[in-house]
């Protein structure tokens, strides 16, 4: 691999970052470093849940700033590294930037499949979904009055990927080809989206157009390119490459 810059992923509770880092190290020979095993590991030494030590952390700065100081120094070392992590894209500012998200419905479902434990343990699929909505809300609180930084603003990430029904190889196969060609960081993310989570608007039915879209979350929806949109949710492709539409884009 020609390009030896570390790659950060940051994305949406259950979109598949644990699996896709561990897939993704291997792929690239480097190591991978998770966050989310650090804090997980904490929160089950204080005898809390996970959205617990998120509340707890919003009132103790002592527990971000040591994670914090960690990933900075880890930045700072010059490793090659997979970095799986919901704040790693602010501290890492030279590496590949990866943003991955899911419906949050197919989130929740993945989160309860997985064993459970005193950390994170679900009875429903409704309550995975409320209580990962909890935690990322309490997470972008903080890290907005911590940090002044917005984790849900897609254009702090070179690469947003939708895993709702992309297979975690296909993910890995896209972060990989980015890497190998991608400079420094572009003004607009490349996006590849599941299509069938994006709406029409009127706009978006010109002929021809680039397919070009805007967050409403928990979904998309497209100012132009309906036409190869559609095609490929009609395909049954489990993603399609994008644009984001500038702030200032009023054609809606």
């Amino acid at each position: 691999m020609a390009n030896r810059r570390t790659v950060v992923l940051n994305g949406d509770l259950g979109s598949g970052k644990t699996t896709v880092s561990k897939l993704l190290a291997q792929r690239l020979g480097v190591r991978r470093i998770s966050v989310g095993d650090l804090y997980r590991s904490m929160a089950a030494q204080r005898g809390m849940t996970a959205l617990q030590l998120n509340l707890h952390a919003e009132l103790d700065d002592k527990i971000d700033h040591y994670v914090d100081q960690l990933q900075a120094d880890i930045a700072t070392s010059g490793e090659q590294l997979v970095v799986d992590s919901r704040l790693a894209w602010h501290f890492f500012t030279d590496a590949v930037k990866v943003h991955m998200l899911a419906d949050p419905t197919v989130a929740a479902r993945r989160a309860m499949a997985r064993p459970a434990n005193d950390v994170e343990r679900y009875a429903t699929v409704e309550e995975a979904r409320q209580r990962l909505a909890s935690r990322s809300d309490s997470e972008r609180a903080r890290f907005l009055t911590r940090y002044g930084v917005d984790k849900s603003d897609l254009r702090n990430y070179d690469l947003v990927l939708d895993s709702t029904t992309a297979s975690p190889a296909e993910i890995v196969e896209r972060i990989a080809d980015h890497v190998d060609t991608a400079g420094l960081c572009a003004p607009n993310p490349v996006c590849h989206l599941d299509p069938r989570r994006i709406r029409r608007t009127t706009a978006a039915g010109v002929p021809d157009a680039p397919p070009l879209v805007m967050p409403e979350p928990p979904s998309f929806v497209a100012i132009a390119g309906w036409e190869r949109i559609s095609e490929a949710a009609r395909s049954g492709a489990p993603l399609v490459a994008v644009a984001l539409a500038d702030r200032t884009d009023s054609s809606r």
